[in-house]
């Protein structure tokens, strides 16, 4: 007779994503290892109150997200994260902030951070940008993006100019509200011009500069200083 496995035993088999937790401040740890464990798919691995804990603790757990304050002690987060991504790549690293000036988001993406949320945002905001991260996404804060647009959506003529190959005016204003963490509903709705319509500047540019995914486009604005204060 066969042998046909239980749907609770194939359950039990379903791996969770496994995360640490670095920040200097022992009573919000707790409060986000709750969060975090009692979701079905995922679980806190680990914590640290510093950067350099962050590092240690990375290399013995290894995970597969660390949500990473950026002011903490011994070492700071951009730091953390950096030396982190240099030597376990593989390891996601989620920004978890009160920081909300574009300078401590540039550093984090910089040091490849996928993603940056404050820690007002709703639960459910932290909860959907670990899943988004842990499965090869890049994530920013909604709240972030929607206020730092409006300062960087109009690119300089200088900008214009020097971008080789060239992007059209609409290719860019495109292209910043992609690298902010826009879909192409809400770029269609921004721009006033179809979902069809942003998905052809999308390939178009994409082409033209060789990116192959938002991280790189994320990427290519934060050389070009398109994310830094005015």
């Amino acid at each position: 007779m066969s042998h046909v496995p239980s749907k609770a035993g194939k359950r039990s088999q379903t791996k969770k994503l496994r995360i640490i937790l670095a920040d200097d401040h022992t009573i919000l740890r707790q409060g986000l290892r709750a969060l975090i464990d009692s979701q079905p798919d995922m679980e806190v691995a680990d914590e640290a109150a510093d950067g350099v804990e962050a590092l240690e603790k990375a290399r013995t757990v290894l995970p597969d997200v660390v949500i990473m304050d950026i002011g903490m002690p011994k070492m700071d987060g951009a730091q953390a994260t950096e030396f982190l991504k240099r030597e376990l790549p593989q390891i996601k690293v989620l920004a978890l902030t009160v920081q909300e000036d574009t300078s401590y988001l540039s550093q984090m993406l910089k040091a490849n951070a996928s993603g940056y949320v404050l820690k007002r945002a709703a639960a459910d905001e932290l909860i959907k940008a670990i899943r988004i991260v842990a499965a090869g996404g890049h994530y920013l804060d909604p709240e972030l993006t929607t206020r730092f647009v409006a300062n960087h959506f109009a690119p300089q003529q200088d900008e214009v100019e020097d971008l080789h190959p060239p992007l059209s005016k609409r290719e860019q204003d495109v292209m910043r509200l992609i690298a902010w963490g826009y879909t192409n509903k809400e770029i269609a709705a921004t721009l006033k011009i179809s979902v069809k319509t942003v998905e052809t500047y999308k390939a178009r540019l994409m082409v033209k500069l060789d990116l192959r995914s938002r991280v790189d486009i994320v990427r290519y604005a934060l050389r070009h200083g398109w994310l830094d204060e005015k």
